[in-house]
């Protein structure tokens, strides 16, 4: 007579954990670990380039006791840590503490890697699936990462590698915050704030994964519990609100990519289909199947793997399809996951009661899940060895600090360079926007976090006009050829002091206009001095008001602003008309003004003829600093251009505006002869602070209620704590 076998037992724990932790320890092993153990400053991509956000954040912002604020290094200036996510950046601060930089830096970027496995079980278990089912659900979790067919869209170790690595970050919180939330949905369980913790950590670790995640919880909104699932909602926001409602209130000041979005199905197109899912694809079906047979509660999951696949088709404009892909391959894996831990058990429940078959069902299944990905693996153990070897071990670092150590013994000043593949020997194309990070006073012109800036599109215009090669990432935007006559007009515009060339046609044409002075030569680069500008400027003509008509001029058409519902942000579209003319540039253009100055409209029409200032005065002891700037100046009424990107934050003192002004920058009107402009908190972010504070307070109070309550329990009566043995 066969023995019914329990499913819940000391053995399948440990065989749980064991898998859990061998899956973990393989990511690990994938992702180089004696490089990520070397104290050095990890290259590649756009992590090349993110390696200086956190520093700045704890040598800069910190101790102003902000999270978000202004930086200097790049784009003329932007908001940092307004439009990217602060939850990683804080913890490589916090890692710094008690280890070098560069360390600290790389155990981060791959935690959220690393905790895939666990927060696949997790949300497995709270599905209410046996251990061993929920132990292949685990298995299939930490495989997802493994994918190669992708390096961008985020989640997967490419991705990460790539700069992604907050997005891997909020898809680990968004599987432990659903588990969380099903738990506490369940009829009997008391609430608990695990899944408000985990709502707050996936956002402010990625937008996306939030959106995709959260939204689809909605539909716990029809449970029994929904009372429940709105307070961890509202708990979870609460306690992400110091920089989700300034995120809110501010997205209208970012730049759009305009990136193409994905088409098709076929795998070669990048989209949702992909060779190395076809094998999972039929075990994901049955999985589903039996997983809602068994009653498993997966309608979430449902929700979040087939809502992407269903949106990807129609998704366009600042979200670009291809970050929804994600959760539909971790869903196909996960419910693949689901089968092979299904039928792991029906063979189990058929087998004599020993531990040693469990142990080696679980071992069979896990295998089958693990091996397919790891023997096609091809990229991402080269990758991440590039990577986290770090700028230092390239062969080429030496001509790489030895540029560094030139341009910190330079005046300050800011930095235009000439973009070029051929630098990512150095670790990452982007080697040279660490100018800021390397040395002392010399913002580079171009960076990272490229939606952040107003100036974004206007630099990469310049980048195209100072470069042999240059990326032109942002399609639509008028660029010009290898041009020094107007780039000199537009470095003059921007404030530019230095121009590092790195090709033999940009550095022979340099050395040939009367524009560019050679410094020094730091080989293969040459380091110009450009024609004398200055930060502030007087006017010499009245600025003209750009009024925008409902008629949509050619340039217009042409220009990045086009985004497929027709939605135009129409001083922008003035603004890029207004930066090709360089013989114009001196007649300023803003966004609004006095009612006195000229109105222009698309064409800029008028724009040459606005009325000359005469003998406007002059502007001395200019202080750029990380939240202030600040002049003096003899011109007191007379409007003058600041040179720093524009952003609402900027509050003036002893001057009017500032006013938005074409290309990006700020425009005043100085009413003392002392003018300063300080990057302060708006209502809005002292409104979200204050509501952050509230909910921790609240939090905090609850948790000590429930220890007292805890402490005062009669023996024999059992506190409310975690569920423990969910885990």
């Amino acid at each position: 007579m066969q023995t019914t076998v329990p499913t819940r037992t000391p053995v399948t724990r440990y065989l749980a954990v064991a898998l859990i932790a061998l899956v973990s320890v393989l990511v690990f092993i994938v992702m180089q670990p004696a490089e990520i153990l070397t104290n050095n400053t990890p290259s590649g991509g756009d992590m090349g380039a993110h390696v200086l956000v956190p520093a700045y954040l704890r040598d800069n912002l910190l101790p102003s006791l902000r999270i978000s604020g202004w930086s200097n290094d790049w784009f003329a200036g932007f908001p940092i840590l307004y439009f990217y996510f602060p939850l990683p950046a804080v913890t490589i601060v916090l890692f710094d503490l008690v280890m070098p930089y560069g360390i600290a830096f790389k155990l981060v970027t791959i935690m959220g890697l690393l905790a895939m496995p666990a927060g696949s079980y997790y949300l497995a278990r709270q599905m209410q699936a046996p251990r061993l089912v929920a132990s292949m659900a685990g298995v299939a979790g930490g495989t997802f990462v493994l994918m190669e067919s992708y390096a961008i869209y985020g989640g997967n170790i490419k991705s990460t590698l790539a700069g992604e690595y907050s997005f891997s970050w909020a898809m680990a919180f968004s599987l432990f915050y659903l588990g969380a939330l099903l738990r506490d949905s369940r009829a009997g369980k008391r609430f608990s704030p695990l899944a408000a913790l985990m709502l707050a950590g996936m956002a402010l670790s990625h937008i996306i994964p939030t959106a995709i995640v959260g939204g689809a919880s909605l539909i716990l909104l029809a449970h029994r519990s929904r009372v429940r699932a709105l307070l961890t909602w509202g708990l979870g926001f609460a306690l992400a609100a110091f920089w989700v409602v300034p995120l809110v209130a501010t997205i209208g000041f970012t730049t759009d990519m305009n990136f193409s979005p994905l088409r098709g199905f076929a795998p070669q197109t990048g989209g949702p289909l992909p060779t190395e899912l076809w094998p999972l694809l039929p075990l994901a079906v049955v999985g589903l199947g039996w997983s809602l047979w068994k009653r498993y509660s997966v309608s979430v999951l449902v929700v979040t793997t087939l809502a992407p696949l269903l949106a990807y088709p129609f998704v366009s404009g600042k979200l670009w399809n291809g970050r929804l892909l994600p959760y539909w391959y971790f869903g196909v894996f996960f419910f693949a996951g689901l089968a092979v831990g299904l039928a792991a058990l029906t063979v189990y429940r058929r087998m004599p009661a020993r531990p040693w078959v469990v142990v080696a069902i679980g071992l069979l299944g896990g295998a089958a899940l693990v091996l397919p990905p790891i023997s096609g693996l091809e990229q991402s153990s080269g990758w991440a060895r590039w990577n986290f070897s770090g700028y230092e071990d390239k062969d080429p670092f030496p001509e790489y600090e030895n540029l560094m150590a030139t341009v910190d013994g330079l005046p300050d000043g800011r930095i235009m360079w000439e973009a070029n593949n051929d630098m990512d020997k150095y670790g990452t194309p982007m080697a040279l926007m660490l100018f800021p990070f390397w040395s002392d006073g010399h913002a580079s012109m171009e960076g990272l976090l490229f939606e952040s800036s107003l100036t974004t599109p206007f630099h990469f215009m310049n980048a195209a006009e100072m470069s042999d090669a240059p990326s032109n990432p942002i399609p639509g935007l008028p660029y010009s050829g290898f041009d020094l006559d107007r780039g000199l007009a537009h470095m003059q515009l921007f404030n530019v002091r230095y121009y590092v060339t790195f090709t033999d046609r940009a550095t022979s044409a340099a050395r040939l206009h009367p524009g560019f002075t050679q410094l020094v030569e730091a080989p293969p680069w040459t380091i110009f001095q450009i024609s004398d500008s200055s930060l502030v400027d007087v006017a010499d003509f009245t600025p003209a008001v750009y009024e925008p008509t409902d008629e949509i001029g050619p340039l217009a058409r042409a220009s990045l602003i086009f985004r497929e519902d027709d939605e135009l942000d129409d001083f922008f579209n003035g603004a890029v008309e207004w930066h090709t003319r360089v013989e114009t540039l001196d007649h300023w253009l803003v966004e609004s003004g006095p009612a006195e100055w000229p109105r222009v409209e698309e064409g800029l029409v008028g724009l040459a003829g606005t009325p000359s200032i005469i003998g406007a005065g002059t502007v001395s002891n200019i202080v750029l600093e990380d939240h202030r700037v600040s002049f003096d100046t003899s011109a007191v009424g007379v409007p003058h251009l600041v040179k720093v990107s524009f952003f609402p934050n900027w509050k003036a003192r002893g001057a009017e505006g500032p006013f938005r002004a074409a290309p990006a920058f700020m425009v005043v009107i100085p009413t003392d002869s002392h003018v300063e402009l300080t990057f302060e908190r708006r209502w809005y972010e002292s409104l979200g602070l204050l509501v952050t504070l509230v909910a921790g307070a609240g939090l905090l109070g609850w948790l000590i209620r429930e220890r007292s309550r805890g402490r005062g329990q009669p023996h024999g009566v059992e506190p409310a704590t975690v569920d423990l043995e969910s885990l």
